[in-house]
């Protein structure tokens, strides 16, 4: 049954990439709760002076010490920022791609099931899906999450580009396929 084997390996990449997600960004809580506290400390300061109508111990507060306190909390906000920067960057590549790329292959082998075309069609779609799959959202996570620079360049580079093309490509053909010979019934052989 050709189209089992992209469900399969939907199924589990869709685990895998969905189970690395919340993995992947445990190492960087810890940096952005303190940072998030220190912020949460300079942002009281502020607060505070407002309302105390910018007044310290009942004298109007000094302009360098106003700036001081609000350079602080940018600083400190800054600081905030930068280290959510790496949990974002891997909920929007290789989780988030990895989901995607895992669920694709489960429709697709779902589709595949009901063409009536030849089997090395079917074959084709089956395994563009898979490699395509593989050479990108693959390549996202070593690159992500390992820090392999070589899966960055081989990313970047022609290897990348295939991932993604195969991907595009095999939507494609999956559509031609699809006007070509869907049944309602699965299609055996």
């Amino acid at each position: 049954m050709i189209g089992k084997k992209n469900i399969v390996f939907g199924f589990i990449y869709l685990a895998l990439t969905a189970a690395l997600g919340g993995v992947m960004i445990l190492g960087y809580f810890d940096e952005r709760r303190a940072t998030g506290n220190v912020m949460q400390e300079k942002m009281s300061i502020l607060q505070q002076i407002v309302f105390d109508n910018y007044e310290s111990n009942l004298e109007p507060l000094k302009p360098m010490d106003l700036a001081k306190a609000n350079t602080e909390a940018i600083l400190a906000f800054s600081m905030r920022n930068n280290a959510q920067k790496p949990i974002n960057s891997i909920r929007s590549g290789p989780h988030t791609h990895g989901t995607a790329e895992g669920l694709l292959n489960i429709a697709v082998g779902i589709v595949l099931i009901f063409l009536a075309v030849p089997v090395w069609f079917k074959q084709v779609i089956s395994w563009m899906f898979i490699t395509g799959t593989v050479l990108h959202s693959g390549m996202l996570t070593l690159v992500m999450v390992l820090g392999q620079s070589w899966a960055s360049v081989m990313l970047n580079g022609p290897p990348g580009a295939i991932g993604r093309g195969l991907i595009l490509l095999g939507l494609v053909l999956t559509g031609i396929a699809a006007a070509i010979g869907l049944r309602r019934t699965p299609v055996t052989g």
